[in-house]
């Protein structure tokens, strides 16, 4: 090794000679590898034969051990590093803060402000040649100088409210990159480093690495198989194949990043890693490209790669709504851009239940609001006009125009300015704030929440399908009781009353027949428990062995993992895994373990209790299940039953492929009961859950007497109650009619008592959560959550509203179809995140509660007092200044404050509850009351009653009024106050409770007051404010506290007398459902007309794409075709949507599932029966590239997979 680190040395001062003339050094190119690893099956094993031998040449080559790995020397990785490139692709440059004001500045209602703004400060320079006297408007000479700081303060305050937005989005992007970077640094994959097998985080990975796969993986780089048992990839990521691929040493030995193992595990070395791999290739590619194709590009791709950054947590809206609406504006580039870079303000267009609710009430009150400014503006020049040309019988002067045209713009300025304060355009940023502070806070509470939307619609949950194993229950197995020659001991034996014999089978049995990588290590801290790696069943049994004073190392030492003939790995079809040894004299001997019920049924012996086989007929085998197995049960123990077989040496080698007949007439060793204790806090939470009104029910593999063992210590079952426990097989037959199809009507029946579903297949899983989500049995439709670790969970998180992916136990594909990772795999933090959610829900209310009040409030007094007197009381940038308190400060305020366990007592909203409730209509009214009282009595009287000059009739450039200035001064204070009564929705009394707990609301509300003090007293004339007294200040305050006196009178009323009240900002209907909203639900309501009218937009939209590929394929038509026929698939290296083995939910509406009567001798790859091959399934056309990428965008935007639309499109 010295010499290299030498010739380190002298390498990294000549990094760019290195490149070319590096390879002399490892005995293969950069470029080499990269062809290599362009190759797929034959072609790739051809290649390694003819160029390197076998897999150990390419090791030789590399430089690197197959079974020690590379030394983990940091001069050879760094010079690795150098040679073959790191492990990282560079993600896109986030938007720059220019970019980000560009995109605030597109608001409408901004762009007409500054319209306005110009045109009212062109016109202030204009001095009509003796337009004054002959118009006696009473215009001073020095006043006219200060007409342009109107518009001047109307641009200051559409740049503060553009930086706002702006700086808003900023540390939006910010936070979610420092979560994404959180995200990959956890990453961590296995690799051996000189003989330790340790892990490392996935950028750390060079190429000559040894990489241990294994089941749930998802493959960081490129590599070639050294070592494989029964090794399954989903490459559907790279090749559209949704056949999982077999990896084995003589038939496909090569690896790519972005793929996912479905199952076996296996040892790779890694050839290829960042942006030589072929992930990292297709990135490339897609950041590449001509500049005219760039510009057309540039939105798709801003789509696609911020899918690859972001997608950990962007908005589902990314799989689902956004996609829905993008591809027809993005292909053709010019059209939908203004138009996206709006909506990219918004939280982007997620499918939740909150932004329908809000975007549909944001049109409304706009609505109601232009229609009130166009009446103002036409109100106020008809008086003009009339008054003076009609009444005063003037002349229209030439000369005079410019001052009438001002007069003009003033009057636009005044409708406008109430448009602007109608229009509530903080409810986005009050949403977005209110979200992204719940996220940063849930991290806390061990939520990391990868969708936005998820944080909200947990909220609304009404229902949770929790895993036992690690979520529930604490995930460290023990063996606490075992059956071994034929007694049942209620502790561990002492290993003296185990016969020699038996000792061997089980100490062999058990270290070769769990996978190497599960072992029990020293604990980290003194008198800590000793650490369990890898599946924790086997580790249980692993400390079993060490219980009984053997060690299991020994034997791995003995034989080690190349030695193994042939193993069946478990997976959740076969429920058992078996280990084949070959022995010296030519025999074989096989050990099997697994759910003692299946292994049990193909035992046909038994250890005696002298350790000799003796046979064991199915009445023996009846007695074991009664009088161990179920007694072992129903304490909650998960049963496992440990065998043999030997193959004797003179008979012809056994076929085995053919499982079924190997794994049969084997010889029972021992049935041992394994514990896995409920975690403490657990029943509390779920008492928690029931209180506030989410069921929770517990769907298991274990079988039925654990899982309901389990299910009372829990509290989800309560002795007496009347509920189901049923098992995978009885909740099948039930719900399936003669023809074995699925019926909701019969789910409906079972769904509403069923508690626990034990011994459930994944898919049991998946049709329940679908059952319970379409079900239509309450008025109310369920929102299901849904917790998962294990890859197979995949189809039923993603169906779900909202899936909870273990943070700890979870795969890595689990992890992709999650909404929200427990970083601690704890039940409790669910019921942390319902929390919440409801709070988020609340902070929204809150926010509506008080805008709404200042806008009625505003949009009236504006709008009365412009009729009456010819011009708003309230000045424009009054109005700005107070619909930044409303909209920005209002929404952080009440945005941010933190959940309190009193929202866990009340019951769901559930989906079509409206958004404001009749309690806070009758808020909203009552105050709005109460401040237009004050407005009115103080505009038409204050001056009598503070005893000053009227500012009413003022001339067009007359200096500020204190009149004027103490109705804006009480205004403000009676939304400032308005503001503490806000913090309660719900009617209760003190609104002040836990005000302190929340210092950004004080700081805040201090903060406007601070200001308001400032523009009162020195904010002039471009405030259109002069000072106030002492004396007058403390009566704006007083009346200003009057809010929260009047307050309390509004909250005596009860609700239930005031029916007139109607409730505003319900739920969409479904019909009224915009397409793009309904993306997830469209194979639920398959509508024909809809199709039909969605017809022509499907046809447009396959044209267009179809075009876009054509010219894509074509630009690639090079020795990389093969990793690029799909354009789209860029982000699906992550993206989960079009991951075949979660299509179940595209065939599901439209062929039965036959996956429980053929399951056990079907390979696990058609459980989910696909529909009958339609062009996208069969892959071997030439042009494949266009018909996958249809489907692929189609599984993605979900357009009612099973219409005839969407076949006629796919075969486009």
């Amino acid at each position: 090794m010295g010499d290299m680190a030498n010739n380190s040395v002298a390498y990294s001062g000549v990094k760019n000679a290195v490149k070319e003339a590096n390879h002399g050094d490892f005995g293969v190119t950069l470029a080499e590898l990269r062809s290599l690893m362009e190759l797929r099956a034959a072609d790739a094993l051809h290649k390694i034969q003819e160029c390197y031998g076998d897999v150990h040449g390419i090791c030789a080559k590399l430089k690197t051990s197959p079974n020690e790995g590379l030394s983990g020397n940091p001069a050879d990785i760094e010079r690795r590093e150098a040679v073959f490139g790191k492990n990282f692709i560079p993600p896109k440059k986030p938007k720059t803060f220019l970019q980000l004001v560009w995109e605030a500045l597109q608001d409408v209602t901004l762009i007409i402000l500054e319209i306005a703004a110009v045109v009212s400060l062109g016109l202030s320079f204009y001095q009509p040649p003796g337009g004054n006297e002959s118009l006696n408007v009473g215009e001073e000479e020095e006043e006219s100088e200060a007409g342009w700081i109107e518009g001047a303060a109307i641009l200051l305050s559409v740049v503060c409210v553009v930086l706002v937005t702006a700086f808003n989005d900023w540390s939006k992007e910010k936070q979610f990159r420092g979560l994404q970077s959180r995200i990959e640094q956890e990453q961590k994959f296995t690799v051996i480093r000189g003989g330790q097998v340790i892990q490392i985080p996935v950028a750390d990975i060079i190429v000559g690495d040894i990489a241990q796969v294994k089941y749930g993986d998802l493959l960081p780089a490129d590599g070639v198989l050294i070592q494989g048992n029964d090794l399954k990839i989903d490459e559907s990521s790279l090749t559209g194949e949704s056949d999982h691929v077999k990896k084995s040493l003589d038939r496909d030995p090569m690896l790519l990043s972005g793929t996912h193992v479905m199952e076996g595990s296996g040892r790779m070395v890694v050839t290829a890693v960042g942006v030589n791999s072929q992930t990292g290739i297709i990135f490339t590619l897609l950041g590449a490209g001509g500049d005219d194709e760039e510009k057309e590009k540039e939105k798709e791709k801003k789509e696609k790669k911020s899918r690859h950054n972001n997608l950990k947590y962007l908005a589902k809206a990314q799989d689902g709504a956004a996609m829905e609406m993008q591809p027809l504006k993005s292909e053709d580039g010019g059209d939908g851009d203004e138009k996206d870079k709006k909506k990219a303000n918004l939280p982007k267009k997620e499918k939740s239940v909150l932004q329908g609710k809000l975007t549909k009430l944001a049109v409304q009150i706009g609505k109601a609001g232009l229609l009130m400014s166009a009446i103002t503006v036409i109100i106020l020049v008809l008086y003009f006009v009339i008054d003076t040309f009609w009444v005063q019988k003037r002349p229209w002067l030439a000369e005079c125009t410019p001052i009438y045209i001002q007069y003009f713009v003033k009057f636009f300025i005044i409708g406008v300015t109430v448009l602007v304060v109608a229009v509530p355009e903080g409810l986005p940023l009050a949403v977005t704030i209110s979200l992204a502070y719940s996220v940063k806070k849930m991290m806390r509470d061990n939520n990391l929440v990868r969708h936005l939307d998820a944080c909200e619609t947990m909220g609304n949950a009404t229902a949770i399908c929790s895993d036992k194993t690690g979520t529930l229950t604490m995930n460290r197995m023990t063996v606490v009781q075992a059956y071994i020659n034929e007694k049942h001991y209620k502790k561990i034996p002492e290993p003296e009353a185990i016969p020699e014999k038996t000792m061997a089978y089980l100490v062999t049995g058990i270290s070769v027949n769990c996978a190497y990588t599960s072992k029990i290590l020293p604990p980290e801290k003194e008198g800590g428990l000793p650490r369990h790696v890898g599946n924790k069943t086997e580790c249980a049994l692993l400390g079993l062995l060490l219980d009984l004073k053997r060690d299991y190392q020994d034997v791995r030492n003995e034989i080690p993992e190349e030695d193994l003939y042939k193993v069946y790995t478990f997976n959740s079809v076969r429920k058992s895994m078996s280990t084949v040894l070959k022995n010296s004299d030519g025999s074989f001997r096989i050990f099997s373990k697994g759910a003692s019920e299946i292994v049990l049924k193909k035992c046909f012996k038994i250890l005696s209790a002298n350790g000799e086989p003796k046979v064991f007929r199915p009445r023996d085998r009846d007695d074991i299940v009664k009088t161990v197995i179920e007694p072992m049960a129903s304490e909650g123990l998960r049963t496992i039953c440990l065998a043999f077989r030997d193959f004797p040496a003179g008979e012809p080698e056994p076929e085995w492929d053919n499982e079924n007949d190997i794994v049969t007439g084997l010889t029972c060793i021992a049935v041992v009961g394994i514990e896995d204790p409920v975690r403490p806090e657990v029943p509390d939470a779920i008492r928690k859950c029931q209180r506030a009104g989410i069921t929770v029910r517990m769907v298991t593999g274990d079988n039925i007497n654990t899982a309901r063992a389990i299910a009372l210590k829990c509290g989800i079952l309560n002795p007496g109650e009347d509920f189901l426990c049923l098992e995978g097989k009885d909740f099948n037959r039930r719900i399936r009619n003669e023809k074995g199809e699925i019926e909701q009507e019969r789910i409906d029946k079972i769904w509403p008592k069923l508690r626990v579903l034990a011994r459930s297949s994944p898919t049991d899983k998946h049709t329940l959560v679908k059952g319970i989500i379409d079900s239509t049995v309450f008025d109310q439709r369920q929102v299901v959550a849904v917790t998962g670790d294990g890859t197979n969970d995949g189809p039923a998180l993603k169906k779900a509203d909202v899936g909870f992916a273990m943070g700890i136990a979870g795969t890595d594909v689990a992890k992709e179809a999650s909404d929200i990772i427990l970083t601690d795999d704890n039940f409790t933090s669910i019921v942390k995140a319902v929390m919440w959610g409801r709070n988020v829900y609340d902070s929204i209310s809150k926010f509506l509660q008080f805008q709404l009040t200042v806008n009625v409030v505003a949009v009236i007094v504006a709008f009365t007092g412009a009729c009456i007197t010819q011009d708003s009381p309230l000045k424009a940038v009054q109005m700005l200044w107070v619909n930044l308190i409303m909209d920005t400060l209002a929404s952080l305020a009440l945005a941010t404050e933190p959940p309190t366990e009193a929202l866990l007592l009340r019951k769901p909203y559930g989906r079509n509850k409206p958004l404001i409730s009749r309690t806070m209509m009758k808020n909203i009214l009552g105050h709005a009351f109460y401040q237009l009282v004050v407005v009115f009595t103080l505009l038409f009287a204050g001056e009598k009653i503070f005893d000053i000059d009227s500012g009413r009739n003022a001339p067009l450039h007359a200096p500020p009024s204190e009149h004027y200035t103490i109705v804006f001064n009480t205004f403000v204070m009676m939304q400032l106050f308005n503001e503490i009564n806000a913090r309660k929705i719900h009617g209760e009394r003190n609104v002040f409770e836990g005000i302190f707990n929340n210092a950004i609301f004080c700081s805040i509300v201090l903060g406007t007051f601070v200001v308001q003090i400032i523009i009162v007293q020195f904010g002039g004339k471009p405030f259109s404010c002069s000072e106030l007294s002492v004396e007058q200040w403390l009566w704006s305050i007083f009346l200003g506290m009057g809010t929260l006196l009047w307050g309390q009178l509004i909250s005596t009323i009860p609700t239930s007398r005031l029916k007139f009240l109607k409730e505003a900002g319900h739920g969409t209907q479904k019909e009224e459902i915009p397409e793009e909203e309904l993306a997830e639900d469209v194979e639920e309501i398959d509508h024909a007309e809809r199709e039909l009218r969605r017809g022509q937009i499907l046809w447009f939209r396959g044209l267009n794409r179809i075009q876009t590929q054509i010219r894509v394929v074509n630009a690639f038509r090079s020795s990389l075709y093969e990793g690029l026929e799909k354009p789209e698939t860029r982000s699906s290296i992550h993206n989960f949507m079009t991951h075949p083995e979660f299509r179940i939910e595209d065939s599901e509406p439209h062929i039965p599932l036959i996956d429980d009567t053929d399951a056990e001798d079907d390979a696990p790859t058609k459980r989910n029966s696909s529909p009958p091959p339609s062009p996208n399934r069969n892959n071997n056309a030439v042009d494949s590239g266009i018909h996958l990428t249809t489907d692929k965008n189609k599984s993605a935007t979900s357009s009612s997979p099973g219409s005839p639309l969407h076949s006629l499109e796919t075969s486009l």
